[in-house]
C-alpha cells in the first residue's frame, strides 16, 4: 500500500521559470526512500508539495490516503502538524524553548493534538533513545550541531508520524555526525513503522535505503 502518492502534479513558483512536472510517484508504507539530485532540480519543492507546504498547480497528491493537495491551507496545515514528521537542514529549533519544549512544539502549535501525559513521556522516551535526555532543560544555542539534529529528530516523531520527511537534514554536519544521523533517523522511522523520504544531493549518504530514486530521471521534460 502507498503511504504517498503522486500523479501528474505540476507546480510552478510565481514570476520564475522554474516548474516541476511529475507524471507519478508512489511511496510504499514503512519505506526508505531516498531522493537525489543537482541543486536546483526541485527536490526541496517535491518534499514541500508532498508536506503541503506548497499547493501543485494541477495534479493529485495523497499522503496516508488523504489527498492533501485538495486541502485548504488551514486543514493542510493541521494535517502536516499531526501527521507528518518533518526534519529541516538546518533543524529550525526554537532558541527561546529548551529541547523538551521544542521536542514537544507540535502540541503546542496544533490544537488537533493534546498535550497529556502519554505526549511527555514520549518526549521523553525519545530523548532518551538519541542520547540527549540529559540535556532537556538546555537551549538549542548551548548544542552541537549533532545534538541539535538529534533533537530535530525527536520532533519529528513525537506525534507517531505515518510520514517523515527530511529535506538535507545532515548538511550541516561533519561527516562522522552525517553517518550517525542519517542512521539514527533510519532507525528510529523503522522502530515507529514509519515512511521516511529524504531529499538530499549526496547519493553515498543513501546507504541502506530501501530505493533511491533520481528525481530528474522521473520529471516530465516535455516542455521547456
Amino acid at each position: 500500500m502507498a503511504a504517498i502518492r503522486c500523479e501528474n502534479v505540476l507546480f510552478r513558483y510565481p514570476g520564475e521559470s522554474f516548474a516541476l512536472r511529475l507524471p507519478a510517484l508512489a511511496i510504499d508504507s514503512g519505506e526508505a526512500l531516498g531522493i537525489v539530485g543537482p541543486s536546483g532540480c526541485g527536490k526541496t519543492t517535491l518534499l514541500r508539495l508532498i508536506a503541503g507546504i506548497l499547493q501543485p498547480a494541477a495534479g493529485r497528491i495523497e499522503v496516508a490516503g488523504e489527498c492533501v493537495s485538495g486541502l485548504a491551507f488551514a486543514a493542510r496545515q493541521r494535517f502536516r502538524i499531526a501527521r507528518i514528521g518533518l526534519v529541516f537542514q538546518e533543524f529550525e529549533l526554537l532558541d527561546y524553548l529548551d529541547v523538551l519544549d521544542n521536542v514537544l512544539l507540535p502540541y503546542r502549535i496544533a490544537s488537533v493534538l493534546e498535550m497529556d501525559d502519554a505526549a511527555r513521556g514520549r518526549a521523553e522516551a525519545l530523548l532518551e533513545s538519541t542520547g540527549v535526555s540529559a540535556l532537556r532543560n538546555r537551549f538549542p544555542g548551548e548544542l552541537s550541531q549533532g545534538e541539535r539534529q538529534r533533537v530535530a529528530l525527536c520532533r519529528a516523531l513525537v506525534t507517531r508520524p505515518g510520514v517523515i520527511l527530511a529535506d538535507e537534514p545532515t548538511g550541516s554536519l561533519d561527516p562522522e555526525n552525517q553517518a550517525r544521523g542519517i542512521s539514527l533517523m533510519r532507525e528510529s522511522a523503522a522502530a515507529a513503522g514509519a515512511t521516511l523520504v529524504m531529499v538530499t544531493h549526496d547519493h553515498d549518504s543513501l546507504d541502506g535505503f530501501d530505493r533511491v530514486v533520481a528525481l530528474p530521471e522521473i520529471l516530465d521534460r516535455s516542455e521547456n
